[in-house]
């Protein structure tokens, strides 16, 4: 078996106790993990703001910062195989997506490398005389950034590297489900060259998240994962006071109209719910389809189900592997049968293959006759399609917005004026028009309701991470004449 290591103050340790990886195509442990402790958590937070206020990293200019990301940058690009393998194991994703999404990944810091010596601040036309008034950015603190298995690297970068551009520094938990690329992603941080305590990583439970998010040490808390996690994280940094940014995931409507592109459409819902084995916060897990367009929407998406081909996640033939952990899969296996319980009818799937390894077959749902079924109103997390049919805009609409979820959407339409008309009506994030499941760095990604606040990616990103102080300067050399009346 593999041994990792947490990374705090610079230097690579083990944690106050230890816990078993399992590899998801197989459900048996490869490697052993560290457990971080409050005082582990503790320690990291102290390195951090240590690290903030030290000359090694408060010091330096933003333009020193940049090289530090770009030097980042060029590692993780060369470390990719070994972390798209790392991740493939630990997390049961797919080769040929960890392997595309790492390269990708690089890019992130490139982005945020070149932005660093570009966050500004702001000379205000003050209207009082003798007076200069400026603005400076400067970077509000320590940044306890907390991250789900899925897409870890990739969500990792929309945090750090912003973070680091704007001069914080950074104390990472890794999810306990799967932290071996973090762990090693570790390492490259280390030969990047950043001083010690400017980033830490850890790996734990709800324990360690507990003592990171309240810890008092902390400014500012970034977290990707689910709304009840979320709920004690808020509550949690009510203690400290720290401000938060929430990526929640969400239940994404896929909206395809008579006049689309059925081809095109059918192949963006594919990507959009049964890559990544439906394992994505943007997960298009809601096909609302034009009346007209059903037969054929669902005769191209039984025939891509049913030839996906279900595998070991390290072949690079595989298109669906194992979802990471067996509760998931059970909770995925449970909510289809309440479905179709209570009304929904399984098109293709719906059955929890025999052997070994946490797999789940794409599946697909009628949902025509149950409206209220759970596979609608819950998020599952996995390859599990639900699909209502529509005659109208306005039903569309209010069959889009029918979720206290608010992340992304998807519209499938030649006509452009329809599309104006659904950007503005649709609650979301992001809407993605004649595609699905596109990112940047420089395109900023969040949502609203259920799905969080705050925004990842862009400049939105670099600022969140700021704040503000504002500066005046007199400029006259007369006395001042009345220090009892402000001016």
């Amino acid at each position: 078996m593999e041994s990792f290591q947490h990374y705090i103050d610079g230097v690579f340790e083990d944690g106050a106790s230890h816990f078993e990886s399992l590899n998801p195509a197989s459900g048996r442990p490869w490697a052993r993990m560290p457990e971080a402790g409050p005082a582990d958590v503790d320690r990291a937070a102290r390195a951090a703001d240590r690290a903030f206020r030290s000359t090694a990293w408060a010091g330096l200019t933003a333009s020193a910062r940049g090289r530090l990301l770009l030097r980042l940058a060029d590692l993780v690009q060369a470390a990719a195989p070994r972390l798209a393998e790392l991740e493939t194991r630990d997390t049961g994703k797919i080769i040929r997506e960890t392997s595309a999404q790492i390269a990708y990944v690089a890019d992130y810091y490139r982005y945020y490398a070149g932005l660093a010596d570009k966050i500004e601040g702001a000379h205000l036309p003050i209207d009082k005389p003798d007076m200069e008034v400026w603005l400076r950015r400067e970077p509000v603190g320590v940044v306890a950034a907390i991250v789900p298995w899925n897409s870890q690297l990739f969500l990792s970068a929309v945090k750090l590297g912003p973070a680091l551009a704007a001069g914080c520094t950074i104390v990472l938990k890794a999810s306990e489900d799967g932290p071996a690329p973090l762990l090693e992603f570790a390492r490259l941080v280390h030969e990047a060259g950043f001083p010690p305590g400017v980033v830490n990583i850890l790996t734990g439970g709800a324990e360690a998240g507990a003592a990171l998010t309240r810890h008092p040490m902390v400014a500012h808390v970034a977290f990707t994962g689910g709304p009840e996690t979320a709920r004690h994280i808020l509550r949690n940094s009510a203690e400290n006071l720290a401000k938060t940014s929430l990526e929640l995931g969400g239940k994404s409507p896929f909206i395809v109209f008579e006049d689309a592109d059925i081809e095109s459409a059918a192949n963006a819902q594919v990507a959009g719910i049964f890559a990544a084995t439906g394992q994505s916060c943007v997960a298009g897990s809601r096909l609302l389809v034009q009346r007209g367009a059903r037969d054929a929407m669902l005769e191209r998406l039984k025939a891509s189900a049913e030839a996906a081909r279900i595998g070991p996640p390290a072949d690079g033939a595989t298109e669906i592997g194992p979802l990471c952990t067996k509760r998931q899969r059970d909770r995925i296996a449970v909510i289809v049968a309440d479905s179709v319980a209570a009304g929904a009818r399984i098109i293709t799937g719906g059955k929890v293959p025999p052997g070994e390894g946490f797999f789940y077959p794409p599946t697909i749902l009628d949902c025509t006759d149950a409206p209220e079924a759970p596979c609608i109103t819950q998020e599952l997390f996995g390859p599990v399609l639900s699909v209502q049919a529509f005659d109208t805009e306005d039903a569309a609409l209010a069959l889009a917005n029918a979720t206290p979820y608010g992340l992304a959407s998807g519209v499938f339409t030649r006509s452009l004026t329809r599309a104006h008309r659904m950007v503005r009506g649709i609650r979301a994030g992001i809407v993605w028009i004649n595609t699905y499941r596109a990112v940047s760095p420089i395109a900023p990604f969040g949502g609203l309701g259920l799905s969080g606040h705050g925004r990842e990616g862009g400049m939105a990103a670099a600022l969140d991470y700021t704040t503000v102080k504002t500066v005046w300067l007199r400029t006259s050399d007369d006395p001042i004449p009345d220090p009892f009346v402000m001016r």
